[in-house]
């Protein structure tokens, strides 16, 4: 397949649809085995893809954030796994742009290496949230880190970990600092333990740090731990509308393939009942998909947004949960063999319980922000 470059809307929008088709031919091979998508991973690499978020003027595809939510969604009709770890990558690039074009941070540098090299980004963030995890012991220079950092996606083909870790350089006050660690980097491990119920592709092995050096140079925020730091806002108007793109392409994936599979069926009224509540549930998750596209669409990180943002995506997951059952009714005795092609898109749905915020915590964010408490004072879950 030929590279895109800095092409045209129509040229993007032709190579995906090209890997979209291609990916859903690997797909069910790649959860039998446990396989991560290793594949697939190398179009998105040669197709120039891995860089569709960077913009134009640094070598990008330039791609905004409603076309790169839509292009993970038609990922995620064919293959989950390939369109939620790519979403991490393809999240933190989104941040940096926007933090390029919209604060002048001096994120320049990696995005022109996602472009120029096609490098591969890795999360923690899902994992670590704002309380963080890993330790990092001061020495000379810089810090010593030691962490294990786990649901880190598409570990096997990572150029660079995104992470953090928790100093406490004062005694009795803790700080949690982020970095990047590239995975070639000694003391850096991935630990191949990735078995689950579903996204068996995503590679999402845990990554060990053991006395790992990270200079001072390198820290690029230091924050306290559990505060909503301004960051967050930015992460969370980029990343979450992306990520539960993928949740509701299999949502509409999964739609389909009931609706396929109950063609076998007498159209009773039971089944005719449960197909129209399946339509609901899934349009449900587009609106809620529709308004956190729309609230990161006015730019404007903060509190508003955020919140705007998870409440959104409690209701997208909680329609895509409930459509889940519902398809997987619809369907009948038929979806409970896994060559009718249903399995694999109900196992992976589950995923979307374990994203932040979870529901407890996505809650009382709601009511603080309701009643004007701070959020910042919450008492812990």
């Amino acid at each position: 397949m030929p590279e895109i470059g800095n092409s045209s809307h129509a040229a993007f929008n032709d190579t995906v649809a090209q890997l979209t088709s291609r990916f859903a031919q690997r797909a069910a091979q790649a959860d039998a085995d446990d396989a991560f998508v290793a594949a697939n991973y190398a179009d998105l690499k040669s197709s120039g893809l891995v860089a569709a978020g960077v913009p134009t003027e640094l070598g990008g595809l330039g791609a905004g954030h409603a076309e790169l939510c839509g292009m993970l969604r038609g990922f995620a009709c064919a293959c989950g796994s390939t369109a939620l770890a790519f979403a991490m990558h393809t999240h933190q690039v989104a941040t940096a742009a926007w933090r390029w074009k919209h604060q002048q941070s001096p994120t320049e540098g990696l995005l022109r290496r996602v472009a120029d090299d096609r490098i591969v980004l890795l999360t923690s963030g899902g994992s670590d949230w704002l309380p963080g995890s890993g330790s990092a012991h001061r020495t000379d220079g810089g810090y010593r880190i030691d962490a294990r950092k786990v649901f880190t996606s598409a570990a096997p083909v990572g150029d660079l970990l995104m992470t953090c870790a928790i100093a406490e350089d004062v005694p009795g006050r803790r700080e949690v600092l982020h970095f990047g660690v590239p995975m070639t980097t000694p003391g850096v491990r991935v630990e191949a333990n990735w078995k689950t119920l579903g996204m068996r592709g995503t590679g999402s092995h845990d990554v060990v740090l053991a006395d790992v050096f990270v200079a001072d140079a390198d820290i690029t925020l230091r924050r306290s731990p559990d505060n909503w730091h301004p960051m967050f806002h930015v992460v969370t108007m980029a990343a979450i509308p992306m990520i539960y793109s993928v949740y509701l392409g299999i949502t509409q994936a999964a739609r389909d393939r009931a609706l396929a599979l109950a063609q076998r069926r007498r159209r009773t009224a039971r089944v005719l009942d449960l197909a129209g509540a399946l339509q609901n549930e899934v349009r449900a998750a587009e609106l809620a998909q529709a308004d956190m596209l729309a609230a990161a669409a006015y730019n404007e990180p903060g509190f508003a947004t955020t919140n705007r943002i998870f409440i959104a995506r409690a209701l997208l997951a909680r329609a895509a949960l409930h459509a889940a059952d519902l398809a997987f009714d619809l369907a009948g005795g038929a979806a409970f063999f896994r060559d009718a092609g249903f399995e694999r898109l109900f196992r992976d749905l589950q995923g979307a319980r374990f994203h932040p915020l979870q529901d407890g915590e996505q809650r009382r964010l709601a009511a603080a922000i309701a009643i004007g408490l701070d959020p910042d004072a919450l008492p812990p879950a």
